[in-house]
């Protein structure tokens, strides 16, 4: 398999301001993210929200520059990269967001949306643009007609549709998916989630795939990172993480899960509290004030990822 993204210890902070007198905080929103990305595969990023996924995603797209770390894009190191580097780099990696029309242009005809990036990143004549917008509408299911159509007059599906046409026109090698189908009807998702799976196989892509669903990430993934406050908990196989969940906070999403066969019976983890302040997490451990499990060593010292079978966790006490 061809290496396309590999990240180490992704750190994202920024300075908040707290009042007049109070001085300003540091919001750890990203605290260390590590992981490989390989050609054709998914990495599936779940979490609460608030947990990191989303700046996680922005660091991706080199929207904004990570606070620490380092992540390289096929050979090319992106932190520190000179700015003429970074353009050549972005066309590499797009995005396709949870809220379709709201990525829209309401006054942008849907063709002229799929120009654009080609008129913005490339020096093709205005037929070779055209052609090649028509074409990624027929590969991702719309209609000819489409071409000359606001995105008003679609329904929620076909503009995910065209949101996922648009992020392919500069032919990425990966795509990030922050919550694609989340704002979608039951069977509308499935119709999604099949059109992206086929682009995968028939492109070669390689996904990041954001989303709180967990049904939705064991169609979808091939590898899962679970984020609980900025930090990841848990990461490995897809089969491992749901099979057998080594930390107590990926035991309370799974058995939060609806599972499809009336025999089987999961018992429902309910985690007491709430998502603590990212603005002040507790010590130690920042699972520890909702854990069911948790000691006094929880308090005093932060779990690394450490390995347990083919699972990275971070607990003291997963075994």
């Amino acid at each position: 398999m061809t290496t396309v993204l590999e990240a180490r210890d992704l750190k994202r902070y920024y300075s908040v301001k707290r009042g007049l007198f109070a001085g300003e905080a540091t919001l750890k929103a990203l605290d260390g993210a590590s992981f490989t990305l390989e050609r054709g595969k998914t990495l599936a990023v779940v979490g609460e929200s608030g947990c990191g996924k989303s700046t996680l995603a922005r660091l991706l797209t080199m929207i904004e520059g990570p606070t620490a770390g380092s992540f390289r894009i096929g050979e090319t190191e992106v932190v520190g990269a000179d700015r003429g580097t970074l353009k050549g780099l972005r066309p590499r990696v797009q995005i396709v967001f949870q809220n379709p029309y709201g990525s829209l242009n309401p006054r942008q005809k849907i063709g002229h949306a799929l120009e654009e990036p080609l008129l913005v990143n490339t020096a093709l004549p205005a037929a070779e643009r055209t052609r090649k917008a028509r074409e990624m509408m027929q590969l991702v299911g719309l209609r000819p007609e489409h071409y000359d159509r606001y995105p008003h007059m679609f329904s929620g599906g076909q503009r995910q549709r065209i949101a996922i046409a648009r992020a392919l026109m500069l032919e990425p090698e990966i795509l990030v998916l922050d919550e694609p189908v989340s704002a979608l009807d039951l069977s509308i998702q499935a119709q999604v989630l099949n059109l992206l799976a086929e682009l995968q196989e028939r492109l070669k892509l390689a996904y990041v795939f954001i989303s709180h669903d967990l049904s939705v990430v064991r169609h979808i993934a091939d590898d899962v990172m679970v984020m609980y406050l900025g930090r990841v908990v848990e990461q490995g196989p897809r089969e491992a993480v749901f099979d057998g969940p080594k930390h107590p906070y990926t035991q309370a999403l799974l058995s939060a899960t609806p599972v499809a066969d009336p025999a089987r019976k999961r018992e429902r983890i309910v985690l007491k509290g709430e998502l603590p302040s990212p603005l002040s997490p507790p010590s130690g451990c920042a699972f520890r004030n909702r854990c069911p499990v948790a000691r006094e060593a929880c308090a005093a010292e932060v779990p690394l990822l450490r390995p347990i079978g083919p699972q990275m966790v971070a607990c003291h006490f997963a075994s």
